[in-house]
């Protein structure tokens, strides 16, 4: 890990949780987040403590604004998606302007599922980008290939194709990458930490940046948190099920902790 560069400890809630999951699950982890240990920690140490991101349903969003204010600085707000207008005939669709509302400060843009699922593209997820920044919200740019794609050979090229349609008029200042790796999303395959490593070192060539906050994301659970920020290449994580759950988020958030 490079400590120039921001670490990152995302959760994406996906479409779960409801108003009173969501209270049970911060009843549980906030007194989890960094625990006492953290009194331990020298000036230099704290400066190294990752945001931790809440990426939660639409839904969710007032609420948490409403409850993170009292929470830790490093504990934020983040969305699972932004329509490129302001606003518009665009039914079902939320505006940066309205992220800002409360106080959203990163989203997800280009998630697999979005491009799987609702038809997002390159040219769509450049849009996306375009109106996340626009508003000062960090976009965390979601890229990764499909199993087949991986055992062709085409791994890199994929990714290589995604980023460069992508980020066409973006930023790099104010970025986050995410690779997820299609085949490891959900089903519990974890990409190795040194191969994820190596895919995120091609993705840092391409982008020709050292300073762009990279995370990994396919099935990171508390057994594999600290082989996967061991990495150098790997800046944070990309947490889908076991951010669900607040003590196995609250493992994957506290890995950079010193064991008592």
């Amino acid at each position: 890990m490079n400590y120039t560069r921001k670490q990152i400890i995302a959760g994406n809630w996906k479409m779960y949780k409801n108003q009173a999951e969501a209270k049970a699950f911060l009843l549980k982890f906030l007194p989890q987040l960094h625990g006492d240990r953290v009194l331990w920690l020298d000036e230099q140490q704290r400066d190294r403590v990752p945001d931790i991101v809440l990426c939660a349903p639409f839904t969710k969003l007032q609420f948490l604004s409403e409850t993170l204010v009292l929470s830790p600085q490093n504990l934020v707000l983040g969305a699972q998606n932004i329509h490129w207008a302001d606003e518009g005939p665009f039914t079902g669709e939320i505006s940066g302007q309205m992220l800002n509302e409360y106080n959203v400060r990163y989203v997800i843009v280009g998630h697999s599922e979005r491009r799987l699922n609702f038809c997002d593209t390159d040219e769509t997820v450049c849009k996306r980008l375009q109106a996340a920044q626009s508003h000062n919200i960090t976009p965390i740019l979601c890229v990764g290939e499909t199993k087949l794609q991986r055992e062709a050979g085409l791994a890199e090229e994929v990714l290589t194709s995604q980023l460069t349609n992508s980020l066409k008029g973006i930023d790099l200042g104010n970025l986050v990458v995410a690779y997820e790796p299609i085949w490891a999303i959900g089903t519990g395959d974890t990409c190795d930490a040194r191969e994820a490593n190596r895919i995120l070192k091609h993705i840092r060539t391409v982008l020709q940046s050292d300073r762009i906050t990279l995370l990994y994301g396919g099935s990171v659970k508390p057994d594999n948190i600290d082989e996967l920020m061991e990495q150098p290449e790997i800046d944070g994580v990309l947490v889908g099920g076991a951010s669900l759950d607040p003590d196995s988020f609250a493992r994957i958030v506290n890995f950079h902790l010193p064991r008592p």
